[in-house]
């Protein structure tokens, strides 16, 4: 999820110093927990961060250790967007700098909408997560009108909702369709990849 006019006016986050650096996992939920009331929301960013990690793990080859900062990035990249509106994804990114966290897990977050925040996704976590955040919210969207929900969905009926603009309509598609083509990656791959690891996140 993204707003516009949220330019972020730099380049470079947090310290090199700081590389490796990552909050636990208890630390991070309790982040996300207090930062975000909204369920929805929080759904959506463990979606979001369990595509991460299961695409780092299997297209990526990473090990658990780096799979793991893509999962953080995705867990708390809209964690400022409910709390502090005007000032996404600023906040966030302030938060953790103040933490020491690792500067690439930082540039990911502030890379998820660079439109929106002025950042270029450089690296392959970078370029994924800008691809999963909107397709991943459809996705989700579409399950939820479906009587079976996930089961039976595939990448055709998703596209049929991809030009429907009606539905889902804060769903930006040309950011989809930008975000996609910076990546060696089908559509239709990558919908049934979110389909697969987001199905069974609560």
């Amino acid at each position: 999820m993204t707003q516009l006019n949220h330019l972020l006016f730099k380049s470079e986050f947090g310290s090199p110093q700081n590389a490796g650096n990552v909050l636990s996992e208890g630390e991070a939920m309790k982040l996300l927990k207090e930062w975000v009331p909204n369920n929805r929301l929080q759904l959506h960013m463990k979606q979001v961060a369990a595509v991460m990690k299961s695409w780092a793990l299997i297209k990526e080859n990473t090990s658990e250790e780096i799979a793991y900062k893509w999962w953080l990035a995705g867990l708390l990249h809209d964690a400022d967007w409910e709390r502090y509106p005007d000032l996404h994804c600023q906040k966030i990114i302030e938060e953790l700098e103040n933490r020491n966290i690792d500067p690439e897990i930082i540039h990911c977050i502030a890379s998820h909408g660079p439109r929106y925040f002025g950042i270029e996704p450089v690296n392959n976590m970078d370029k994924m997560i800008y691809v999963f955040d909107e397709l991943s919210g459809l996705i989700h969207a579409a399950a939820l009108i479906r009587p079976t929900g996930y089961e039976g969905m595939d990448a055709k009926s998703i596209k049929k909702k991809l030009k429907t603009p009606s539905f889902a309509a804060q769903v930006n598609r040309d950011d989809i369709t930008d975000a996609i083509s910076r990546t060696d990656n089908e559509l239709d791959d990558i919908i049934n990849f979110i389909i697969e690891h987001q199905k069974d996140i609560a």
